[in-house]
């Protein structure tokens, strides 16, 4: 049992690396369609054809494109995420500490959604039909069909604006201390924790209530057990993949979907690292970006299936 655990996670594991490599070549593509010359955008337009040829030279960008790829690839395996264009600095240290940001942004939302969507997802599936359920439904009904730009703007307009409780921009420095740094966390993880609840809330209700009509629910429901340990015990084991599942594809919405809410709120994260590096059409800055998002969208979608496996004995045939 243990060997064909390890054979399927070997398999899942060779699927996420596989993945990385076609998505490599995607965001390589893509970002060459990308409009306009970068060397003419660094030069400006009052640059020389000598000077445009020079810096092309000097670029390596009039290698065939197949080899800036290979070249490309093997910077990033080694770890070596190119220079930026617009900065002539290491794209390492342009994205360090915004990583570092977006990181505790999505952990501190993490560590509230998930247990406070547990929660409601579970206690709407046991519930199911009753007052609690229908309150639960219809606020996440309401929920997923309000954009995350209007759930940002509406909460700067209450608590900035008009309450002038919250600052509008979430300027994150430790010198500001345990206050202001709560009160420049709080727009953004609010308005993530709305976005990705809502999803999870949906999809834990779901599988729980799948797993509480299967028959060996019923029946230990029949011999007495509480309704309490039915679902601790016999439901929710068995809703362990599922829910997984849907809480790795919610938070993989961090990473990569909080660019919104870092350009609202001014946050410095790598999601508004990659939008000002697509103005500038920095390249190295846009593929590197791009790489770490697609990490770790995979990443926790390989973290779900593991789990999964290991849960379910059916996913193991």
């Amino acid at each position: 049992m243990t060997g064909q655990i390890a054979r399927l996670i070997l398999a899942r594991l060779g699927i996420a690396v596989i993945t990385l490599l076609i998505v490599s070549v995607v965001v390589f593509a893509a970002t060459q369609l990308l409009p306009g010359d970068v060397v003419e955008i660094l030069l400006g337009q009052a640059a020389t054809p000598e000077a445009v040829a020079g810096l092309r030279e000097a670029m390596n960008l009039n290698d065939p494109a197949i080899v800036r790829y290979v070249k490309w690839l093997a910077g990033l395996i080694q770890g070596d995420l190119g220079t930026s264009y617009a900065n002539n600095m290491d794209v390492w240290e342009l994205i360090d500490s915004r990583l570092a940001n977006t990181l505790r942004l999505a952990g501190i939302t993490t560590a509230i959604a998930v247990p406070f969507s547990l929660t409601l997802g579970i206690l709407a599936a046991v519930y199911q039909g009753s007052l609690i359920d229908r309150i639960v439904t219809t606020s996440i009904i309401s929920i997923v069909s309000i954009t995350e730009f209007m759930i940002a703007a509406t909460a700067m307009l209450i608590f900035s604006v008009w309450l002038k409780w919250l600052p509008s921009i979430s300027f994150v420095d430790d010198a500001v201390g345990i206050s202001g740094q709560l009160k420049a966390y709080a727009m953004p993880v609010m308005t993530l924790l709305v976005v990705v609840s809502a999803q999870m809330i949906r999809m834990t209700r779901a599988a729980v209530i799948e797993a509480l009509k299967m028959p060996y629910v019923e029946m230990a429901l029949l011999k007495g057990a509480s309704r309490s340990r039915m679902v601790i015990h016999h439901a929710l084991p068995n809703s362990v993949g599922p829910i997984a599942n849907a809480m790795a594809l919610s938070l993989s919405y961090l990473l990569g979907g909080a660019i919104i809410v870092e350009t609202v709120f001014s946050y410095p994260g790598i999601a508004k690292v990659m939008v000002d590096a697509v103005a500038t059409r920095d390249l190295p800055l846009i593929q590197s970006c791009a790489m770490i998002f697609c990490f770790g969208y995979l990443f926790l979608i390989t973290c779900a299936d593991v789990i999964a496996i290991v849960a379910n004995p059916r996913l193991r045939k």
